[in-house]
């Protein structure tokens, strides 16, 4: 049965494994298993190279999510750039202030924006999330 979202739902991007077991743990359980099988009754080759194509697909997932969060970060800035010299309603402490983006840095890998306002201040490192209209 499938659940639609009522809101909007924010995904981290990563995916964790529900045991909590990381590359290196996996694979020595499976040298565990080597190592005391029974030698009367060898685990079967058809389960080893399965276990091992796993443990090979688990890592080639956990590289393409960390290039996938290298991706979301570079459009991001890309994105951010687009908006340099652009006029700019923005969430304020004191309301909303309209400006025109004057500049732009990264903190802790995070677009901030420098916006001049109409009256000529500064509003220094505003969140993207902040842009209410973009004109």
């Amino acid at each position: 049965m499938a659940l639609d979202s009522i809101g909007p739902v924010a995904d981290s991007g990563t995916q964790t494994n529900p045991a909590g077991l990381d590359l290196q743990s996996l694979l020595r359980i499976i040298v565990t298993q080597l190592t005391y099988q029974d030698p009367l009754k060898p685990v079967d080759n058809y389960e080893f190279v399965s276990q091992l194509a796993q443990f090979t697909s688990l890592e080639q997932s956990r590289q393409i999510a960390s290039k996938i969060d290298d991706l979301l970060s570079v459009q991001s800035a890309t994105q951010t750039l687009g908006l340099l010299g652009r006029k700019v309603d923005v969430r304020g402490d004191a309301g909303t202030i309209s400006g025109v983006v004057k500049g732009l840095s990264f903190k802790n890998g995070e677009p901030k924006l420098t916006i001049e306002s109409e009256n000529g201040q500064f509003l220094a490192d505003a969140s993207v999330s902040q842009i209410l209209t973009v004109r």
